[in-house]
């Protein structure tokens, strides 16, 4: 990996000592020797096991649950629907809308629907119980294609200029439409909860412990479930096998489903899926059709974009509103464009839900518009690279909001950081060389630019006015307490990282650890690129003030080092003293950043992180099999605060979209993913992990810890892309959906060939 210099900015006085360092990971003794402890591993005495039982129809009318009357149900609890209303529960998993319920009640909306739970003393035991209910239907009519779907969900529209009369005086106009299929998390940890009765002796404490993304998503959740006060609920995150978005929401679900089984039986209940389970029955990105109208001057530079989304939510809302509006502030891309209209909704289908994955929306739409501009290029005459390069914005470019960028220009560094260390022109020189020379493969260079806005969308920050915290410890150490949580991204070394680096002192100095909601504030979800960026901001403003007040009393100059003797002095001082250990710090809106969530024009995000990827394919003409030979990435990201753990989040998301654009397919029948096993789901291996020459470009956000933007979901978004436009440029194909897998490139292989025939 290559790492450009850092751009300066107004960020420091002092060398930085600790941030930009690799450090060693703080979890990765635990992981490296065995001894971290998953879901799977808590040891809960008389904990009983929990399954559920799923419907088997897409839509229709549950009439009732039938017990078998042979079977002896002294040694299992059984929950229904029905036992909810019963309680006075609130049968509504809260997110945005109120639309899906813990357990069916009267309908199933989708195939894997949860219409009973069953608790038993094991596993093999509640398994059995369960095969001994009957679930009684009345099949209902089901949509399942979303493109035909009849309700919607949420529908956005974003306008700026005057498209139309641009299209009126463009010299081209072209159009197309893109289609993409759904996409598995494939965590390597399934889904895994144990939840544990109300303790009477706690004040009816509810507590659950398992594997997340979002802590006090489920506090939320609980609470509302059961009508308690958040006080009420505790959540405890344990060490968690990765989420990429399959985490954020689902945990809701399957921590409600274990709380009211551990209610009923008065037992600690431990659930967790399976891999069959776990893929068939919780969230998947979203599907999506994008249909591009561009107009173009003689130059080839864009006048107009017209701009059409459409995703299947499934069967509930959960978080498909918020996936459309970044896709939607995302489809334009890093280009300039003065007049825009995109228009976009999400529709319901009788199919399980989708939900939280990588990039959000973006991935789907930085697809069709990177193809999209290929195609364009094809279609008036101009080299691919040369039509984006006209089009990029420079600093102090507009997006589709009408926000002005200062760093917009990054985007165009990018694209010659990458074009100069893929030797693209001399690549591509070599390939037609290479391929008239060989009967049997096709070489193909492929480009995609993008980028990604670090945190939520407009607004959003400031009303979950995140908060985190730092405590001081006798002996002079810190105490890091936020609800961000470790998923394998780093986040607790970086934590420690930013605490070090603001105080002056040695990594080893901070302490860690996973969130307990009982014991740290709300310092937001672990999603949308803003746990280092956003809530380590935040960290490092609680850093400040500890500084700040230590500083203060030992009368010396705020923000210079500490020595680990003089913290230590000046921190047992003031604890011996009476003094708060405590300081806490809340989400300030930096920037001063403005956005009307109505009409969607303003500050879409506080900052942007900017990227171009290079991908390199061979392409076997008898099977059609791609080999991905190498690619080559430039992603500008403000600083990273640990390099080597920035280069894995490249290489990983890099390598899950190549996934996502080449291999990963679900199969829908009826509703139902049939290729639910790691046997017939195809993911890339580390065999199929390609060479990647990675280029780190940093330009210090302002309002960044220590200049970092987010990085999370920015590789996600140009692989799939940049790997398709290869595959076309080998083969002189077009391809408009993805997976681009060889039943699909030999289609295309042989319009081709049938269209040359009868030229």
């Amino acid at each position: 990996m290559k790492r450009e210099p850092p751009r300066q900015a107004k960020l420091r006085t002092r060398a930085l000592r600790v941030v930009g360092t690799n450090v060693l990971r703080r979890e990765g003794y635990e992981k490296l020797t065995g001894r971290a402890l998953y879901a799977a591993d808590l040891d809960v005495a008389d904990a009983w096991w929990g399954t559920t039982l799923r419907s088997t129809l897409p839509r229709a009318r549950l009439l009732e649950i039938r017990r078998d009357p042979d079977f002896d149900w002294d040694g299992a609890v059984v929950v229904t629907a029905a036992d909810l209303a019963r309680a006075g529960r609130t049968n509504i998993v809260s997110l945005i809308g109120d639309d899906q319920p813990f357990l069916a009640a009267g309908l199933v909306e989708h195939p894997e629907e949860a219409v009973a739970l069953v608790a038993a003393p094991s596993r093999e035991a509640a398994e059995r119980a369960a095969a001994h209910l009957e679930a009684c239907y009345e099949a209902l009519p089901a949509e399942l294609d979303f493109e035909t779907a009849s309700t919607t969900f949420k529908e956005l529209a974003i306008h700026k200029g005057t498209p139309a009369e641009a299209f009126r005086r463009a010299d081209r106009i072209v159009a197309r439409t893109y289609r993409s299929g759904h996409q598995e998390q494939a965590y390597i940890e399934n889904n895994g909860v144990v939840a544990f009765p109300p303790d009477a002796a706690r004040g009816g404490l509810r507590e659950v412990r398992g594997s997340m993304q979002c802590p006090f998503y489920i506090v939320s959740a609980l609470a509302r479930l059961f009508g308690e006060p958040p006080e009420r609920i505790r959540v405890v995150q344990v060490t968690t096998g990765g989420g990429f978005g399959g985490k954020e929401e689902f945990p809701s679900m399957i921590s409600g489903h274990a709380a009211l089984l551990a209610e009923a039986c008065g037992r600690p209940v431990r659930m967790l899926y399976d891999r069959a389970e776990d893929m068939t029955a919780t969230t998947k990105r979203h599907p999506s059709r994008v249909t591009h109208r561009t107009a173009l001057d003689p130059d080839g530079r864009i006048l107009a974009m017209e701009i059409d989304v459409l995703l299947d939510g499934g069967a509930y809302i959960t978080l498909s509103p918020v996936v459309l509006s970044r896709a939607l502030l995302h489809a334009a891309g890093p280009y300039r464009c003065d007049h825009l209209r995109i228009t976009g909704r999400v529709a319901k289908t009788n199919t399980p839900p989708n939900g939280a994955f990588r990039g959000f929306g973006v991935p789907q739409v930085a697809f069709a518009l990177e193809r999209h501009l290929d195609h364009v290029a094809g279609q008036i005459g101009i080299d691919p690279v040369e039509l984006r390069r006209r089009n990029l914005l420079a600093d102090g470019g507009t997006t589709a909001t009408g926000q002005s960028v200062a760093d917009a220009g990054a985007s165009r560094e990018a694209l010659d950081a990458v074009l100069a260390r893929s030797q693209w022109a001399a690549t591509k020189q070599a390939h037609r060389a290479w391929n008239r020379k060989n009967a049997t493969k096709r070489r193909g260079l492929g480009l995609a630019c993008y980028f990604h806005g670090t945190g939520f969308t407009g607004s959003g920050e400031i009303r979950l006015a995140s908060v985190a915290a730092v405590e001081l410890l006798k002996g002079g150490y810190v105490r890091v307490r936020t609800s961000s949580t470790e998923m394998g991204q780093g986040t607790r070394t970086v934590f420690a990282q930013i605490v070090a680096e603001t105080l002056g002192l040695p990594c080893d100095r901070v302490e860690t650890f996973d969130p307990d909601t009982a014991l740290v504030p709300d310092s937001g979800p672990t999603v949308a690129s803003r746990t280092v960026a956003i809530v380590g901001r935040i960290v490092a403003d609680a850093a400040q003030a500890l500084d700040r007040a230590l500083a203060a009393k030992a009368g010396r100059e705020c923000g210079s080092p500490w020595s680990v003797r003089d913290f230590i002095r000046a921190g047992d001082a003031h604890l011996a003293a009476g003094g708060e250990p405590f300081f806490r710090a809340r989400f300030a809106n930096p920037s001063n950043q403005r956005f009307d969530d109505v009409s969607y024009v303003g500050e879409a995000y506080a900052a942007y992180a900017w990227a171009a990827t290079v991908v390199e394919v061979e392409v076997d003409l008898a099977s059609f099999e791609v080999a991905v030979r190498r690619v080559t990435s430039a992603q500008e990201i403000g600083r990273a605060i640990h390099p080597r753990f920035a280069e894995g989040q490249l290489e990983g998301g890099i390598a899950q979209a190549l996934g996502w654009g080449l291999f990963e397919e679900v199969v829908m029948r009826d509703g139902r993913m049939a290729n639910g096993q790691f046997t017939n789901y195809i993911l890339p291996t580390a065999i199929d992990t390609p060479p990647m020459d990675l280029v780190l470009l940093e330009r210090p956000w302002e309002h960044g810890p220590f200049g970092a933007k987010g990085i999370g979901e920015l590789p996600m978004d140009g692989g799939a892309p940049a790997a398709l436009n290869a595959i076309a440029d080998a083969l002189a194909i077009d391809l408009d959906r993805i997976p681009a897998s060889a039943e699909r490139i030999a289609k295309a292989w042989g319009a081709r060939s049938s269209a040359g025939r009868t030229a």
